[in-house]
């Protein structure tokens, strides 16, 4: 995935979760945050941050925040480009061998998973998230608890006995780091409900990728401790 019209900035802050306010090019800028998690982490006062300049004359706000440094780190915090991001590694891997559909917004019962796929016979359900949280070289998800992130493991399980193999796939949008786990100290219910569905036959895999200014793509595996 390759972004255009990308610029630096410094974070300056946060009034809510759709925006941040930014310098760049010596002015103070409204700026639209394209991950409505907390991000607290990342969004720090005086961050270095990369910011996609809007082709639209008439929007509301100038710019779209992509990227931030934390330390030597890059993080790419577009919650909107996991999805594509899968989609190309799904294109290009053969990981799933025989591909003949990719199906975006599929729904399943009460959720709207990700994507279908159809694959060498098999009818396969994924539900992607990104990751930007990262904790002493570990990266954990949810950064803020989400009972819609439980509704869809709980959802993924169910889908097991309709003929279905489901999958989790937490694209981890940074790299270099030593393993992907759960957030069990913000969501202890997501933790638990990702276990008991991995016991079940739920398969759980991690991306990390690889992050510049201006592009992300998948990277390598990255072991999950459950």
């Amino acid at each position: 995935m390759k972004y255009q019209n990308i610029k630096e900035a410094t974070f300056l802050s946060r009034p809510n979760r759709f925006i941040a306010e930014i310098e760049i090019e010596g002015k103070v800028e409204v700026c639209h945050v394209k991950n409505t998690g907390r991000c607290r982490e990342l969004l720090i006062p005086g961050a270095d941050i990369f910011v996609r300049q809007a082709d639209n004359p008439n929007r509301k706000t100038k710019y779209d925040l992509i990227g931030v440094c934390k330390g030597d780190r890059l993080v790419n915090i577009d919650s909107q480009v996991v999805n594509q991001v899968f989609h190309e590694w799904v294109s290009s891997s053969n990981y799933f061998p025989g591909v003949s559909l990719i199906k975006p917004e599929y729904r399943y019962k009460q959720s709207r998973f990700d994507f279908y796929l159809e694959a060498a016979g098999k009818k396969l359900l994924v539900e992607v998230k990104g990751v930007t949280l990262e904790k002493e070289n570990v990266a954990m998800f949810p950064d803020a608890p989400t009972e819609r992130g439980v509704k869809h493991i709980n959802e993924l399980v169910t889908s097991l006995t309709d003929g279905y193999e489901p999958y989790i796939v937490f694209i981890i949008q940074m790299k270099n780091v030593a393993y992907f786990t759960p957030n069990a100290i913000t969501h202890p219910e997501f933790a638990e409900a990702l276990k008991a569905a991995a016991e079940k036959g739920v398969k759980i895999l991690a991306l990390d990728c690889i992050v510049t200014p201006d592009s992300i793509e998948a990277g390598d595996f990255v072991f999950v401790r459950l």
